[in-house]
Formats: C-alpha cells, sequence, structure tokens
C-alpha cells in the first residue's frame, strides 16, 4: 500500500488507475481505525478495484470545547491495518494540504435544513467543517464511489445532500453499523471510556431499540423520547438528544408517517465522553 501527504503525490497516483479505466472507491475517515472503518474499506473494495482510505482530523469541523487535540492519532496503526487489508492508497494529508489558506480564512460549506437539527443545534459549525472537508476530499480525489457509515447518520444524509445539489459525478455507498457483541456501536472516541463507562455504555443501544419497540406499540414520540431521556439519566448518562424524526430529513415525523420510514437517534454524554448511535426502524 502506499502512503501518500501531498497532492502532487495522490494526483499522480490516480492518473495511473485512470489511465487504465479503474474505477476508485474513497473512504474519508479521521484515523484512529477499528472493526467499523475496515468494514467499509471491504465494501469499497466490492465496488471497486482501487480503494483510497484518508485519514485527517479536520480541525474545523470540531467547537472551541471539543476534542480535537486529543481526538487519538494513530498514524502508524491504522496504515499496518490498512495494508492487511490490500488497500490501494492512503491519503494522509496536512492541515496545510487540505487547508492552504489556513483553516480560520477557509472557505465554507453550509448544506442547509438537515444540518440545523439535532447535532446542528449541539454542535454548531460541526456540519459545516463536515461539508467542506468531504466536498475537499471528492474534489482531489474525484472518486466513482463513497463509502460512509450509518453510525453517523446526520451526517450521510448531509453528504448525500451535497453530491446531489453539487451534481457530484460519484455515488454514495452506505455501511450499517457495526457493533460491539453488547451492542454498542464501534467508534474511536470509545477509547474515553474508562472500564465502568464501557460496561454502561451498551445502553444507548438497548434504549434505541426500546424506542422502536415503544413507537411500534403505538405510543407517541414526545412520550418516548421524555422516558427514553429519563431512562438515560437515571443510568449516568446526560443526554443532549433522544429523537425519533422520519429518517431522510430528520425532521419530526406527523402521526400518519410510515413506520419503516422513521428513526431513533441518541446523542449522550457518559463522563466527558460524546456518544451518537442511532436505530433505523426499517432495520428491524
Amino acid at each position: 500500500m502506499q502512503t501518500v501527504h501531498d497532492l502532487a503525490s495522490l494526483r499522480a497516483a490516480l492518473r495511473a488507475w485512470r489511465q487504465q479505466d479503474q474505477r476508485i472507491a474513497l473512504v474519508p475517515t479521521m484515523g484512529s481505525l477499528h472493526a467499523g472503518h475496515y468494514a467499509l474499506v471491504r465494501r469499497a473494495q466490492q465496488c471497486a478495484p482501487r480503494v483510497v482510505a484518508s485519514v485527517f482530523v479536520n480541525p474545523t469541523q470540531f467547537g472551541p470545547n471539543e476534542d480535537y487535540t486529543r481526538y487519538p492519532r494513530t498514524l502508524a496503526q491504522d496504515q499496518a491495518g490498512l495494508a492487511a487489508l490490500d488497500c490501494d492508497l492512503l491519503f494522509a494529508p496536512t492541515v496545510e494540504v487540505m487547508y492552504p489558506c489556513g483553516s480560520e480564512d477557509a472557505l465554507s460549506i453550509h448544506v442547509p435544513g438537515i444540518t440545523e437539527v439535532l447535532e446542528g443545534v449541539h454542535r454548531p459549525g460541526h456540519f459545516d467543517g463536515v461539508a467542506t472537508v468531504v466536498a475537499k476530499l471528492f474534489a482531489m480525489v474525484q472518486p466513482d464511489y463513497a463509502v460512509f457509515g450509518e453510525k453517523d447518520w446526520q451526517q450521510l444524509q448531509m453528504v448525500r445532500r451535497l453530491q446531489r445539489d453539487l451534481g457530484m459525478a460519484l455515488e454514495i455507498i452506505a455501511l450499517p453499523t457495526v457493533r460491539e457483541a453488547d451492542g454498542l456501536a464501534l467508534s474511536s472516541r470509545n477509547l474515553y471510556l474508562d472500564a465502568a463507562q464501557r460496561a454502561r455504555a451498551p445502553l444507548i443501544h438497548a434504549t434505541l431499540l426500546w424506542m422502536r419497540a415503544a413507537a411500534q406499540q403505538g405510543h407517541t414520540h414526545a412520550v418516548i423520547e421524555h422516558a427514553a431521556v429519563q431512562r438515560l439519566q437515571r443510568a449516568g448518562f446526560a443526554p443532549d438528544y433522544c429523537a425519533i424524526r422520519v429518517a431522510d430529513t430528520l425532521q419530526p415525523a406527523s402521526g400518519d408517517a410510515p413506520f419503516a420510514q422513521l428513526i431513533a437517534l441518541i446523542a449522550a454524554r457518559l463522563g466527558s465522553t460524546r456518544l451518537i448511535d442511532n436505530l433505523p426502524f426499517a432495520a428491524s
């Protein structure tokens, strides 16, 4: 596997593949790779003969009081894991490569609507940073496919809107959330949890399952959401939200919305660690 850090080297590798009419799939990541990321790479390999994985901890998607400086950076370990999967190329740019005018003065892309609820309320500016870096990666790699996980559901819907609105010539591929045996969604931030917190963390997934079952039984969404917040609070979580929404728009659902078109989403802090997860009702 080749590792490149600059645009000239990236373009040289991509040019050679395109001259052979080989399609390219991109897996954008922030590194600290785990089994969930590797599942994305394997899915990308099913889509195209050449796979590029990117590792970049993007400063513009972190708020001033968030964990940018302590976010785990494990490039050597990531390289080894990707090489073991026969990934073709790792693009690990510096901040200067991604933001040649500086991250403070960089252009910014705002995707309206989908980014202004849930995570957008609790992490203002976050999705502008995500949209900007994703658009940059798409422009640099010009992939035929890009593979994202469903764990970051709101991000996935934003990327789909970005691709559609800008008419980008690539297909967005989604992969269901990869979980531990006890239901905890795989996340690089799980490394922050101590042993006691790790033992409690699967309650988020259990609560999502309960929310879906309660909705199927006909309970109102407002009652379910309130009870879910209380359930997590009693276990020591500090929830930002427990919500049932229309899956593709993340807007509140009307009473006659088809059950299979809904999704439950949770964001909650456990100690200093903020965890997110979701459960599409169509997956029942």
